[in-house]
Order: structure tokens, then C-alpha cells, then sequence
């Protein structure tokens, strides 16, 4: 159906007035106005693929119900993208079902468009973009959004709009790059009583009745698979055997961890074998659950139970934002430029440094070590696709020891995180593999190889951790093939 608004667009600013979405989250990120005559509001899902808790589909929501129109919601998946695989696909697809079936009780219209081959069509945001009043978009510091978002706004004549809702403090309101956690900590915690409360929650006014376009897909829980298959991706990569994408399993995820492991998670976080984590990360990544969702029924559980949540809080907001607002300021968050001049130096220094022994980058994919513990590590990435955070320090830790330069070791950790994590392609991920090269970290006792960076130890690692236990868990996980974990 084709709603004609016969009123002048609003302009930006006077959109922002009225808006319920706190206008520090908003951008605009060209010049064009808003169409007078269109026929709906284009959200472009392309991180924060959810209908609650989305400040950017709120954001579109209300420019609609401003100008009188619908709601179209637009996602879509490429073969394109660094190392597109079955494992992040198949991830990607459990969630649509639900994210079509949750839209449409809301009212909003969903076209899901799979581009299988390189030959297939790639200007389905651009037609959409025709007839829309405006195009909303998530706010995001790396990856293909963020490309998106530098070259995408400029190639339309309708106002784009960049909505943050990854982050609870919006990033635009911390203004420069925080040095550390206690840099940022003061800040975060100043600003979160204004934002720690639920996101908007409207519903457009005019519900979508219109067709979908041509080109959407219809992802169904049986055709999955057969989706992936056609695609032309990289098909050596299998699915998570631990993790099944979508809303309703981060949700479940969600629960567990409070009705199990919220009261134990301050002592036991950093046991891998305890499971005592919220295992999260690959649905914040995907943008199926909020930060602020998350945050928000921590609290108030704690509350309820008379539990101390602290600890889990801190690593969510404090250090999570951390890792934002280092990405949204880094001139490069994969590279070595914005790590603090100790270590560079310290680098530099040591770059002769014999490396005995020294694996390639494949033999350490292979998890083919001397190591036992780093080898379970890395099948855990291979297997479950997320390596618990503790063991991750170490894992990057020790590819620095076993690489001929610190560059090749950077660049083995990033590939084998944006091949196989869940969790991978995320400020987090990019941030906690610089964090092995001292970033937000501090010097230490100087040492062969890594000079003063902090160094990590397999007897260190046997001493704090059940390493044992672990390492049975993951032979156990490679030889059945089923995760006794799996929620």
C-alpha cells in the first residue's frame, strides 16, 4: 500500500525534538531531506537484527508514525563478506524466523534477502531506498556496517539516519578514546542512571500491508540448511555444535545464566570448566539481544534474589563500551597504530627475538601443538565456535610466543576469529586480541619475545584453572560430536 504524506517533511532537528529515542544515539549521516511522498520508513537491520530493545527500529518507528507510514524492515545476508561460511550463515539464518515472526506481531513489514551468488543482485538496499521517507541504520564501529555507513548515506538522495543501540551510554556522548577501564569506568557510571532504563517500546500507527519486494526469502526452520547449501560460501567451516541463533535462544540463554550462574559468576567466572558465564557474546555480536536487555534483567533479577551482580555488570557495560569506544576512535582497531607507545617500543625491541619452537598459522588452526591446553582452546573455537574468555588471553598469549613477527601473530588471531567465532568481527574481539599486544593493559618484568608485555603461562593456567578438566571436556566434545552443555 503507498501512504502519500501531504504534509512537509519535518526537518532533521525537529524530528529529533519529538523523538522518544534519546537524540545522543541519532546521527545523520548525509544531507538529504526526508521524502515527501513515500511509502514507508526503510529500517536496514544490518547488526541489530531484533525487534525489542532496538533503538534504531524505534527510531524508524516514530519518523513513521511522524509522516503517516509503515514500517519496512530490511535485512540482508551476502556470500560476499571476509570468510562467509556455513557456521556464520546457518547463525544468521536460525534468527530470521523468529526476527519475521516478532516483526509482524509489531506491525512491521520484513523482506529478507539472500544473496546466494556473486552474480545475484546487489542494489536491494538502493530500490528500497526509492521509495522510502527516510532510511534508519544501525550505528556500528567496524566491520561491513561500518563500511555501510562511510559510503552508503553519500549515494542517496533521502535523509540516513545511524541509530546506536549496541551500547547502554551512547558512544557519541564519550568524546574521545578512554586510555583504560578506570578511565572510562567514572564516566559510564555517571551517565547510567539517565540510560539504564528499558528502550521504547512504540508501535507504528500504520501497520504494514503491502506486498513484500521480489527478492525476499523465506527462512523457515526446515530450510535452512538448504539455504546455506546453495550459497557460495566456504562450506568447510561446520555449524556451532553449542549455539542456535536467534532472539528466543538468547533469551533462553539469558535465563539460565541467571537462574544459574548470575550467583556464582563473581568466583567462578574465570574457570572455564565451571560454565559459570553467560555465554552472550555470539547474540550481542548479532545484535539478538541488547546489552541494555541483558543489563536491565541482571538488575533487576539481583534485586529480586538479593544477589550482587557487579561483576557481571562491569564486564558487560564498563569494559564491553570500552571495547566500543575504541573501535569508533581507532584509526585502525585491527592494527598495531593505536596501542600505547610502551608497547609498541617494547615491540620493536624484541622483534629479533628467536621464536623456538614456531608453528605456522596452520598448524596452529590444526590445533596441532605441543600444548594440550592451547590445542583444546583452539578446538573449542573450532567446535563450539567461542572460546571461553579466559582461555582466549591465553591462546593469544601463546600464538605471540609461537609466530615468526607480532604482526603475523595479529594477523592469525584475527583470521581464525573472524573464520570460526560466533563472537568474532566485534569491537570485543578486536579489543581483547589487542589487549595480548597491551592495549588497555600496563608494562611488566621485561622478558624474552614479548619484552614487557604481560605474559601468561601453562603452569599459571594449571595453577588458577581445572585445566584438566577442560581439556577432558573438549577430547569428550571432538569425539561424540554433541555438547552436553548445549541449552
Amino acid at each position: 500500500m503507498v501512504h502519500d504524506s501531504l504534509q512537509p517533511a519535518a526537518t532533521a532537528a525537529n524530528l529529533l525534538d519529538v523523538d522518544r529515542v534519546e537524540p545522543p544515539r541519532i546521527r545523520k549521516l548525509n544531507d538529504a531531506p526526508m521524502r515527501l511522498r513515500a511509502r514507508y520508513v526503510l529500517y536496514w537491520s544490518q547488526m541489530n537484527r531484533r525487534a525489542e530493545s532496538n533503538h534504531a527500529l524505534q527510531h524508524a518507528i516514530e519518523l513513521a508514525n511522524r509522516q503517516g507510514l509503515p514500517v519496512l524492515c530490511y535485512e540482508g545476508l551476502t556470500c560476499t563478506y571476509a570468510h562467509a561460511n556455513d557456521r556464520i550463515h546457518t547463525f544468521m539464518l536460525e534468527a530470521v524466523p523468529g526476527t519475521a515472526a516478532r516483526l509482524r506481531q509489531l506491525g512491521v513489514g520484513y523482506a529478507f534477502y539472500l544473496r546466494a551468488r556473486r552474480s545475484d543482485p546487489n542494489d536491494t538496499l538502493y530500490k528500497l531506498a526509492r521509495h522510502a521517507a527516510a532510511v534508519v541504520t544501525d550505528d556500528y564501529p567496524v566491520f561491513i556496517a561500518a563500511a555501510h555507513n562511510a559510503s552508503v548515506p553519500q549515494r542517496l538522495d533521502v535523509a540516513y539516519f545511524a541509530v546506536d543501540s549496541s551500547c547502554i551510554v551512547p558512544m557519541s556522548l564519550l568524546l574521545k578514546r578512554e586510555y583504560a577501564a578506570y578511565t572510562i569506568r567514572p564516566r559510564i557510571h555517571k551517565l547510567l542512571p539517565q540510560y539504564l532504563r528499558p528502550a521504547p517500546a512504540a508501535r507504528p500507527e500504520h501497520a504494514w500491508r503491502g506486498d513484500l519486494p521480489p527478492f525476499h526469502v523465506e527462512a523457515t526452520d526446515g530450510n535452512i540448511a538448504q539455504l546455506v547449501a546453495g550459497c557460495e560460501i566456504d562450506h568447510g567451516i561446520a555449524p556451532s555444535l553449542s549455539y542456535r541463533g536467534g532472539a528466543d535462544e538468547a533469551e533462553r540463554h539469558l535465563r539460565h545464566f541467571l537462574d544459574t550462574n548470575l550467583k556464582r559468576y563473581a568466583k567462578q567466572r574465570n574457570e572455564p570448566s565451571r560454565h559459570a558465564t553467560s555465554n552472550l557474546s555470539p547474540y550481542l555480536h548479532f545484535g539478538h539481544i541488547s546489552s541494555l536487555q541483558v543489563a536491565l534483567a541482571a538488575t533487576d533479577y539481583a534485586a529480586d534474589q538479593r544477589l550482587d551482580a557487579a561483576a557481571f555488570l562491569e564486564e558487560l557495560i564498563v569494559r564491553r563500551e570500552l571495547a566500543f569506544n575504541f573501535a569508533r576512535y581507532a584509526k585502525n582497531p585491527q592494527g598495531f597504530d593505536d596501542l600505547p607507545e610502551w608497547a609498541r617500543a617494547t615491540m620493536r625491541q624484541h622483534a629479533g627475538d628467536p621464536r623456538d619452537p614456531r608453528f605456522t598459522p596452520r598448524q596452529m588452526e590444526q590445533a596441532a601443538t605441543y600444548d594440550p591446553l592451547w590445542n583444546a582452546a583452539q578446538k573449542e573455537l573450532l567446535l563450539r565456535g567461542k572460546i571461553h574468555g579466559y582461555y582466549r588471553m591465553y591462546w593469544g598469549k601463546k600464538i605471540i610466543e609461537w609466530s615468526a613477527t607480532y604482526e603475523e601473530a595479529l594477523g592469525t588471531m584475527i583470521d581464525l576469529h573472524d573464520r570460526y567465532a560466533l563472537d568474532g568481527r566485534d569491537p570485543n574481539t578486536y579489543t581483547n586480541i589487542l589487549w595480548c599486544f597491551g592495549l588497555h593493559d600496563r608494562p611488566w618484568f621485561d622478558r624474552p619475545i614479548f619484552g614487557v608485555l604481560r605474559y601468561m603461562s601453562f603452569n599459571g593456567m594449571k595453577t588458577k584453572t581445572d585445566i584438566k578438566a577442560y581439556i577432558e571436556e573438549i577430547a569428550e566434545l571432538e569425539r561424540t560430536g554433541g555438547d552436553p552443555y548445549r541449552l
